[in-house]
Order: structure tokens, then sequence, then C-alpha cells
């Protein structure tokens, strides 16, 4: 179990890993491939309708970039999740 990181320990980790706060990326992968993409803020149920009458994300129109929180990044840092920031 990962140590709780204190607020100035995660304060001089922002500090140094400095990137834009309304929008970050996620780590996908499927099959034999992977990337990242921008992590979004939607509505799963109308997304997956959407899906199944032939859309695709990058032409579902009611989705905003997710904002990079704080709880984001310890997500990140305890291992949960692999994000990436757009400096």
């Amino acid at each position: 179990m990962m140590t709780p990181l204190s607020k100035e320990s995660l304060n001089v980790y922002i500090s140094l890993f400095k990137g834009r706060q309304d929008v970050f990326a996620i780590r996908w992968e499927r099959d034999d491939r992977s990337g990242y993409m921008p992590a979004y803020d939607l509505n799963w149920d109308e997304y997956a309708m959407h899906k199944a009458n032939g859309g695709m994300l990058k032409d579902f129109s009611n989705k905003s970039y997710s904002r990079l929180t704080e709880q984001r990044l310890l997500n990140h840092l305890s291992g949960e999740e692999v994000i990436g920031l757009y400096p």
C-alpha cells in the first residue's frame, strides 16, 4: 500500500510537471495497440446509444474535456490510472 501524499508533496509534483489544467490525456489499450487520448466527461449511456447507431467518439457532440484534478493526479501516482499532460 502506498503512503498517502501530503498536500505539500502533491504541490511539489504539480510544480514540476506543469501542464494544462483544462484537459489531460488518459492511456488506452486495445488488442495490440495503445496510446493516449483526451479524457472526456460525457453521459456513457447516451454515448452507447450513439455508438450503437454507428457513431464514434470523435463525432459525439455531447462531451467536454475532463479537468485535471488533484484526485486524478493521486490516482496516477498510486498506479490506479495512467495519465499524460498537455504542456
